[in-house]
């Protein structure tokens, strides 16, 4: 008989601080707010996160281990063409929008969090170097498969990719425009032929 997943207080913080963090801002979300909305105590929230700026860590943590596993599933699909891999994982990505303030948690964590914070800054670096690698990877494998034009600079092209995705999620929502999206995956369409 297998154990069902119990869902821990620990559990229960980390998502209702994430949201909190996301949709409110980092700095306008209090440890108490975090203990009325979760109705976990204090104590035992500071029992698993010995601060605030420990449970935003373990949120980045969290986000980066979600996203990666779920880019992972998708370039790893080796049955599927470059280009199918591509538009899934820009569908992917840009359907894991939330309501957080900067239209990419990443973006809206960034921002908010301390400015102080190497350890911050360098998680949600490795995490974009990581995708823009991953990116490369794909555009390599396109490139020898003769999906995707050998002129493109695998290196860069990656890094527009990942830059424009993450500029089209800020646009459409600071703009409440869904085009800009659809506009997106129009246009790297095109490029990647």
């Amino acid at each position: 008989m297998m154990k069902k997943n119990k869902i821990t207080n620990r559990d229960v913080v980390l998502r209702i601080a994430t949201s909190l963090f996301l949709t409110q801002g980092y700095h306008a979300t209090s440890m108490d707010e975090i203990v009325a909305v979760s109705n976990v105590s204090k104590t035992n929230i500071y029992y698993y996160f010995k601060s605030k700026e420990e449970l935003l860590s373990a949120i980045l943590d969290q986000l980066i281990q979600t996203y990666n596993e779920m880019i992972y599933e998708v370039v790893s699909r080796k049955d599927q063409s470059v280009q199918e891999r591509f538009e899934i994982l820009l569908q992917l990505l840009t359907e894991q929008e939330t309501d957080s303030l900067g239209g990419c948690p990443f973006i809206t964590l960034y921002t908010q969090m301390p400015q102080d914070s190497a350890l911050f800054r360098n998680k949600i670096s490795q995490f974009f170097q990581s995708q823009i690698t991953t990116v490369e990877i794909l555009l390599n494998e396109g490139r020898e498969r003769l999906e995707i034009q050998a002129e493109l600079p695998a290196r860069s092209t990656a890094q527009f990719i990942i830059s424009a995705i993450e500029g089209a999620l800020f646009l459409q929502h600071a703009s409440q425009d869904p085009s800009i999206l659809e506009n997106l995956k129009f246009t790297l369409a095109l490029l990647l032929k």
